[in-house]
């Protein structure tokens, strides 16, 4: 971790990133504290990785803060922002990558996966772009986390793939409605080297998934490889600059090329390159 900016001592702002324990939330708590920021880790139940990254952030010279809350909690959210207004007198970045869903097909989902999945990825962020924009009194720079199941199908993700279009409008509407001070914009990415990424793969293929991680799917992606979480987070670090000033309600995809090519994936799970072509 590089070293970290501070003026007189003081955080050169306050950031508040969800789902930060591991992946991509994790990697860009670690660059934003980098950069100079204060920031808020949220999790939901990775105590230990939580607590882990806080720790790397605070011997590293950064400042860190653990906010353990389970999104789809209204009464939670509520709790998590009013902690942020008792330690920080005010909130400069949200990066909203807390998600949660049933990898089903759709004939299988429950109405209680739906309900879980739009209450992480829809309702949570309205609430918490409201308390944010409160505590960024006009000033500040929100990032969401979609996915490329928003506009590409993903096996297993017909429902989070609704929740993160619908999140996508929502970004659209946040960045008119607080312009212009504060600006609202999506991340989009494509196949990222996470955990979460080889679970998935686990669950809906199975023995097939190693093949999927490290030959099938980045043979067709045109970068040839998955990114690496610090990647996305380069990415929304940016969104949340100065730089970044008259970007907003903007969905940036950062996926290697992987959905300008169609078909997205074919053939059976675990296919090699070169399969294609065969009878």
């Amino acid at each position: 971790m590089g070293a970290h900016n501070k003026k007189n001592g003081q955080p050169e702002g306050y950031a508040l990133i969800t789902g930060a324990s591991r992946g991509i939330g994790a990697a860009t708590a670690r660059l934003l504290a980098s950069h100079g920021l204060a920031v808020a880790i949220n999790y939901r139940h990775s105590d230990d990785a939580a607590a882990a990254l806080a720790d790397e952030i605070r011997t590293a010279g950064g400042e860190a803060l653990l906010c353990k809350a389970d999104l789809e909690s209204h009464e939670q959210l509520e709790a998590l922002f009013d902690k942020l207004a008792e330690h920080w007198e005010r909130l400069d970045v949200l990066v909203l990558n807390a998600a949660a869903t049933a990898f089903k097909p759709l004939a299988d989902i429950r109405p209680s996966h739906i309900e879980r999945t739009f209450a992480i990825t829809v309702q949570a962020m309205v609430h918490a772009v409201q308390r944010a924009s409160c505590l960024m009194a006009g000033q500040g720079k929100i990032t969401a986390l979609s996915g490329f199941d928003s506009m590409r199908h993903l096996e297993g993700h017909g429902v989070l793939g609704a929740a993160k279009a619908a999140l996508e409008s929502l970004v659209r509407s946040f960045a008119c409605e607080l312009a212009p001070g504060i600006n609202v914009n999506a991340v989009c990415p494509g196949l990222v080297a996470t955990d979460s990424a080889h679970t998935y793969a686990a669950r809906t293929w199975g023995e097939a998934a190693p093949a999927l991680l490290e030959e099938h799917w980045p043979f067709r992606i045109p970068k040839g490889r998955l990114a690496a979480p610090h990647e996305i987070a380069a990415v929304i670090a940016f969104l949340c600059s100065a730089e970044a000033d008259y970007i907003t309600g903007q969905t940036i995809v950062v996926d290697g090329g992987l959905t300008l090519r169609t078909p997205l994936y074919g053939g059976r799970a675990g296919m090699r390159p070169g399969d294609e072509d065969k009878p």
